[in-house]
């Protein structure tokens, strides 16, 4: 009687577990509606960036904004007159002359005149974005600003390893760009591809930067949002490549504080990359992307890790006091914070060992029980 009744039950028991592994397994949109999505999201992606309506409101309300963007397009405007006048007036002229100094006057003028501009324009370029980013939070959130190092000596040294971990990303952007524009046939669109996700990135590092976002937060954000931040910077990418070698960049550097303030409004999707559409039913379904289209686009995975290698090579004695294997950007992450090594190691001169390394060299002195040992007299020799 028992076996009938649990063949019986069977049935019911079988589609009861059936229905359960059923909803355990992952739901996933179609591939036309994970492309449709995309596409949605690239779209609002050119859209605001092509928001000048805010850039204008913006710098007209608002009379510290607007002084820094003078000055920085009346700098920029000097970096682009001093390039080309030597492209188009002082080139064709001493090009294929007989005089040595003739030949030469390019050579002086790149070092004694053009180089200097374009660096401190970089400085006070960068220094000026710096203000409008902060100053356009300000009006945006309230007083929710960024979060202010205190000026101490510390602070500056944080200070100082964080506009140095900038240039380091920086120049491996552009290695990795130049890489992948030798790449035969389709390089150049890849090069141009790279360049669309790097100069969004740093359009929107100053709100990253504002709400206190680390770099493995902000690499995430970004990847995690392929086609939006794609498109956002596709305009920028476009401008970049009016000129040539530094051309470009001062084009970039002109157009930069515009986009610093459209980033500011700008509003970022998906806001859940993991579940973009979802279900309306009252389950609660998550509903992932269609797995042939990537959710996340190892973008940056290169240049975090041209990073890493330049942060270690460039530390002092950076691997001796080390015993844990660090992740990928642990090592530039501490760099841009200024909590790497070489903080530790000039701190330790003044100061002493700090507390972690009295903690960490005690730690080495315990017992295998974990147990410190109990006080008593001195053992004799």
């Amino acid at each position: 009687m028992s076996r009938q009744s649990s063949s019986m039950q069977s049935p019911y028991s079988y589609s009861h577990q059936h229905q359960l592994s059923r909803s355990a397994y992952p739901t996933f949109l179609s591939l036309q509606e994970t492309i449709k999505l995309q596409l949605t999201w690239a779209s609002r992606g050119v859209l605001e960036a092509f928001r000048w309506d805010v850039v204008v409101k913006t710098a007209t309300s608002d009379r510290e904004i607007r002084s820094n963007i003078l000055k920085s397009l009346l700098l920029n405007s000097l970096s682009l007159t001093s390039i080309y006048a030597f492209d188009l007036l002082l080139q064709p002229l001493v090009h294929n002359h007989p005089s040595w100094l003739h030949r030469n006057v390019g050579w002086f003028y790149r070092v004694l005149w053009l180089f200097p501009v374009v660096g401190v324009s970089y400085y006070l370029n960068s220094s000026w974005c710096n203000l409008i980013a902060k100053r356009s939070f300000v009006l945006q959130h309230g007083n929710r600003a960024a979060h202010q190092q205190p000026v101490t000596y510390h602070g500056m040294l944080t200070m100082l390893a964080t506009s140095a971990y900038r240039a380091v990303m920086i120049l491996t952007s552009v290695i990795v760009s130049l890489a992948l524009g030798s790449i035969p046939f389709v390089g150049s669109w890849i090069s141009f591809a790279f360049m669309c996700w790097v100069n969004a990135y740093y359009c929107f590092e100053f709100v990253w930067v504002a709400r206190n976002s680390s770099l493995a937060q902000r690499v995430r954000y970004l990847e995690e949002r392929w086609a939006y931040y794609f498109a956002f910077g596709f305009p920028s990418a476009v401008i970049c490549t009016c000129g040539s070698g530094l051309a470009n960049a001062a084009f970039f550097a002109l157009m930069f504080p515009a986009f610093i303030i459209m980033a500011m409004h700008a509003r970022p999707v998906p806001q859940d990359p993991y579940n973009p559409a979802p279900s309306t039913e009252s389950t609660n379904t998550v509903r992932f992307p269609s797995p042939l289209i990537p959710i996340r686009m190892p973008v940056f995975t290169i240049v975090i890790w041209l990073n890493d290698l330049i942060v270690r090579v460039l530390s002092v004695g950076g691997s001796a006091g080390v015993r844990h294997r660090r992740t990928t950007s642990d090592t530039t992450e501490q760099a841009e914070e200024g909590t790497g090594v070489e903080l530790r190691n000039i701190s330790r001169t003044v100061r002493g060992p700090s507390p972690a390394v009295q903690a960490r060299s005690l730690g080495d002195r315990l017992p295998s029980n974990g147990k410190a040992p109990i006080s008593g007299r001195r053992k004799k020799d």
